[in-house]
């Protein structure tokens, strides 16, 4: 296949110029806060189905397998908005894909609130899903243009710890205001609050400009042949594909085994599930700061990388752990712990794909990665489904949340024996 090279439009901003001195760090301090504050409100808004189950099957009278479908209309919408968000993102650049993504999930969180009927609901849902599947492929492509190499690997690894945040905040904050002021206020406050940080991004990224060698790369032609005969891109798509289904299944399903396991009503779910994803954005900190520190000692690209997944990936073995546990507190220790080597393990995917793949076809290939993810999530939520309903509990899909991250070491390293930055 001949691969034509494409003319890329600039971003609309002034004239690419080298980032220097306190200026350039104060902003890109605020990008990746703003970047943070859209994850963690992405993570928000999809968690409080979850949180609300009890008080939306007693509205909409679901069992476990209706519930379970919810969530998979959930993941194939994005899924399926996703095999065109990548197109969008690099097409049109982040500036605006960005906004107008936060935007439509916002409105879309609060049209759950408008909601007459089921139908009407899952409507909200897949609006929903759709506009938030934009975040990742923006978030990552924003890094590898904004953020120089030198604060990009800590960059990436704040970022991913936006979605534990939101999800540590989430279960304390949601079930009680619900229980106050109903479930519908709740889409209707966590849905608005993307409205404001719209008005921030707006503010904060009028003059932002790529740093030096990335003006190019902001918008122009997505290179689909080139995308899908290159190894590195299944490398990242893999990758996604076995480890993304653990985090859809525990933040989909984690109240509900507190509830069945240790008998914890909606006002007590809280605490167990912030304990959690404490410990996960613990996970993407860690990660964060120890792939730098390992290229400071002199060790390879290759080695620190594939290293820091592998120790991750054994981590992610305590986990199962959770269905002996005596008490909610013991069994959120064991689940934390997974998602402390989940984040550790996504956040070295992330920073893998930013320098491996080359920065015009970011977005698209971390947006591939998310369908495959989404794809993954939406098997093991209908498995969870299938096996709470058929009286195999929880025990299967601990097991395979287990295995997931060493499949997905030894997939990377037979993909890419050896991890090389990528050129142009």
């Amino acid at each position: 296949m001949t691969i034509h090279q494409q003319t890329a439009v600039p971003e609309h901003a002034p004239p690419p110029a080298p980032d220097s001195g306190r200026a350039a760090i104060r902003a890109q301090n605020i990008l990746i806060a703003l970047i943070f504050f859209a994850t963690a409100l992405n993570y928000v808004d999809r968690q409080v189905l979850a949180l609300l189950k009890p008080m939306l099957e007693a509205e909409f009278h679901w069992d476990d397998q209706q519930f379970a479908h919810l969530g998979s209309i959930f993941q194939l919408a994005a899924a399926a908005s996703l095999l065109g968000v990548g197109w969008f993102v690099d097409r049109f650049g982040v500036r605006f894909a960005y906004g107008f993504a936060v935007a439509l999930w916002s409105l879309a969180g609060m049209a759950h609130a408008l909601a007459a009927s089921v139908q009407q609901f899952v409507i909200a849902r897949a609006v929903l899903a759709t506009a938030e599947s934009v975040n990742t492929p923006a978030a990552m492509k924003t890094a590898a243009i904004y953020l120089p190499a030198a604060r990009r690997s800590v960059g990436i690894g704040i970022i991913n710890t936006a979605p534990n945040i939101g999800a540590i905040l989430t279960p304390l904050i949601i079930p009680p205001f619900a229980m106050a002021f109903g479930w519908k206020a709740a889409f209707l406050v966590t849905g608005g609050l993307g409205l404001v940080w719209l008005a921030l991004w707006k503010l904060n990224t009028a003059k932002l400009t790529p740093i030096a060698g990335q003006a190019a790369t902001t918008r122009g032609k997505v290179e689909w042949g080139a995308i899908l005969s290159d190894r590195r891109s299944w490398t990242v798509i893999g990758a996604k594909a076995f480890t993304d289904l653990v985090w859809w299944f525990v933040l989909f399903w984690t109240p509900d085994f507190f509830a069945r396991q240790f008998n914890l009503s909606q006002g007590e779910l809280g605490w167990p599930i912030a304990v959690i994803f404490i410990l996960a954005a613990l996970g993407a900190v860690s990660s964060g700061a120890l792939y730098p520190a390992l290229l400071l000692r002199g060790v390879s690209m290759n080695l620190a990388r594939k290293g820091s997944m592998l120790a991750y990936a054994l981590v992610v073995l305590v986990m199962p752990l959770a269905l002996l546990a005596s008490n909610p507190w013991v069994a959120a220790v064991c689940i934390g712990l997974g998602l402390f080597a989940h984040q550790g393990f996504s956040t070295n995917i992330f920073g893998m794909a930013t320098e491996i793949i080359p920065a015009r076809r970011m977005a698209t290939v971390i947006a591939l990665g998310a369908v495959a993810g989404n794809l993954t999530g939406t098997g093991i939520i209908e498995f969870a489904g299938w096996s709470l309903k058929s009286g195999l509990g929880y025990g299967p899909l601990f097991v395979v949340c287990g295995a997931a991250y060493l499949v997905a070491t030894a997939y990377i390293h037979l993909m890419q024996p050896k991890l090389a930055a990528a050129e142009g």
